[in-house]
C-alpha cells in the first residue's frame, strides 16, 4: 500500500522536492525537470539486507507470503530510484548500499546530533547501558546473554516486541526501563560506565549521544558505528583519541571479551575526547551542509536559478 500511496502525491507547482526516505518516500513522482533530492537513510532494510532478521518470527506460510511481497517491493524500489535526481546518504555505509542497490552515486551528509542536549560527565554508577527499541535486528539478546555470565549490571532503556523474550532470559543483574523521557535518557547516559551497541545500524545516533556525555561505546564492528566510534584497536597509546571498543562477531562470547578488555583499559578513555569526537556531527554542521547542497542543486538547474535568486534563500 505504501508505494501506491506515495505515488498519488501531486507536486505540481513546486520548484524542488526533498524526500527523507528509509522506505518509499523516494518513489514520489516529481514533474519533469524538477530536482528531487533524496536524503536516504537506507534502501529498505527488510527488502535488501536484513530480510531474515525481520522475518525470523514468522510462520512458514506467512514468511512465504512476505517473501513474495518483498521481492515485488525490492523491484519497485530499484525501478523508482530513477525518479531521484540527487541522492544524499546518511553515512558511507549507506552510500555503499545505495550504489549496490540502485547503482547510483551519492554524497554523505551525516544526520544531526543534539550535542547541547547532553552534558559531559565523569560520573560512573557502575552500570553498562543500552538505549534501543527492542526489535530482533538490534540484537539486544546478545547483551542479555553476555551479562548473564558476569556480575556487572546492565540497564536496558526502551521497549518493543522483543521485550517479553528478553526479560524471560535476563539474569538478576539486567534491569529494564520500559519508559524514559528524553531528560531521563540523558541522565542514564551521564551516569553509565559505557554504552553497549550490539546491532548493525545504517548510521546510529545513540553511540554519538553517549559520547556527547563523555562515555565510551562498546560496539559491534560493522555498519555506521565504524564511522562514529574510534576503536581502541585503531589507536596505539593513551595519547590517541579512542572512544570505544569494537567486537566483530555478534555473539555473547565476543561481546563478553570486549567488556573484559574495556574493564582492563578503562584508563585509556577520556571523557573530553569522547565529547570532542562527536562535534563533527553537531546539528550546525548538518544544517550548513544541507543548505550548501540544496543551493548547489538549484544553481545547476538553469530554469530555477533566477527565480530562486529573486525570492528568499534556502534556510534549513
Amino acid at each position: 500500500m505504501f508505494p501506491n500511496a506515495i505515488q498519488r502525491f501531486d507536486l505540481t507547482g513546486y520548484d524542488c522536492v526533498l524526500s527523507f526516505s528509509h522506505c518509499v518516500a523516494k518513489g514520489v513522482r516529481a514533474p519533469p525537470n524538477m530536482p528531487h533530492i533524496c536524503y536516504c537513510h537506507t534502501p529498505m532494510r527488510y527488502a535488501w539486507y536484513m530480510r531474515s532478521e525481520y522475518l525470523s518470527g514468522f510462520s512458514h506460510l506467512k514468511k512465504r507470503t512476505a517473501e513474495v511481497m518483498l521481492d515485488y517491493i525490492r523491484n519497485w524500489d530499484r525501478k523508482t530510484s530513477s525518479r531521484v535526481t540527487h541522492f544524499i546518504a546518511t553515512s558511507k555505509n549507506v552510500q555503499n548500499r545505495i550504489k549496490q542497490a540502485y547503482n547510483r552515486n551519492s554524497v554523505v551528509i551525516y544526520p544531526p546530533v543534539e550535542c547541547n542536549r547532553f552534558a559531559i560527565s565523569d560520573d560512573d554508577d557502575g552500570y553498562y547501558l543500552i538505549v534501543s527499541a527492542q526489535v530482533p535486528y538490534k540484537r539486544i539478546d546478545i547483551a542479555v546473554a553476555a551479562f548473564g555470565t558476569g556480575g556487572q549490571k546492565l540497564v536496558i532503556v526502551g521497549n518493543g516486541p522483543e521485550s517479553p523474550r528478553l526479560k524471560s532470559m535476563a539474569s538478576h543483574n539486567v534491569v529494564f526501563v520500559d519508559n524514559a523521557n528524553d531528560s531521563e535518557v540523558a541522565e542514564y547516559m551521564k551516569k553509565c560506565r559505557a554504552l553497549i551497541f550490539p546491532g548493525e545500524e545504517d548510521f546510529g545516533i545513540v553511540p554519538l549521544e553517549a559520547q556527547a556525555c563523555g562515555k565510551p561505546v562498546i560496539a559491534f564492528g560493522k555498519g555506521g558505528a565504524l564511522e562514529t566510534v574510534i576503536g581502541l584497536d585503531q589507536t596505539q597509546n593513551a595519547q590517541n583519541s579512542a572512544t570505544g571498543i569494537f567486537f566483530y562477531e555478534q555473539s555473547p562470547k565476543a561481546l563478553r571479551e570486549a567488556i573484559l578488555l574495556f574493564e582492563k583499559a578503562k584508563g585509556r578513555f577520556d571523557s573530553q575526547k569522547c565529547r570532542d569526537n562527536i562535534q563533527r556531527f553537531d546539528r550546525s554542521m548538518y544544517q550548513q551542509s544541507m543548505k550548501n547542497f540544496i543551493e548547489s542543486v538549484i544553481a545547476e538547474t538553469p530554469h530555477l536559478t533566477d527565480r530562486v535568486k529573486s525570492n528568499v534563500p534556502v534556510y534549513i
